[in-house]
């Protein structure tokens, strides 16, 4: 059967933001952490600047975040109890 179209090239992930191989988990958990939180005050500070509904929107946004850094935080903890 004839195939009108060629396959795709094969696509290589970029290396650029790779994290490397060796990272132990409570460092990556760690900075994944310290990311979200300041995600949510990025989106906390811009929500604060909005207009309703937008705000509302920004603050969903916020709350998602800061569901998933309690959610990173409580993993951490079990990685590592102290």
């Amino acid at each position: 059967m004839f195939k009108p179209t060629p396959n795709p090239p094969t696509r290589k992930p970029s290396t650029m933001y790779m994290v490397v191989p060796e990272k132990d988990t409570e460092s990556l958990l760690a900075n994944a952490c310290e990311s979200l939180a300041s995600a949510s005050v990025l989106a906390s500070d811009f929500a604060a600047r909005l207009q309703w509904p937008d705000r509302q929107t920004a603050m969903a946004i916020q709350q998602l975040v800061m569901l998933a850094d309690l959610a990173v935080n409580r993993t951490l903890d079990n990685v590592d109890p102290a």
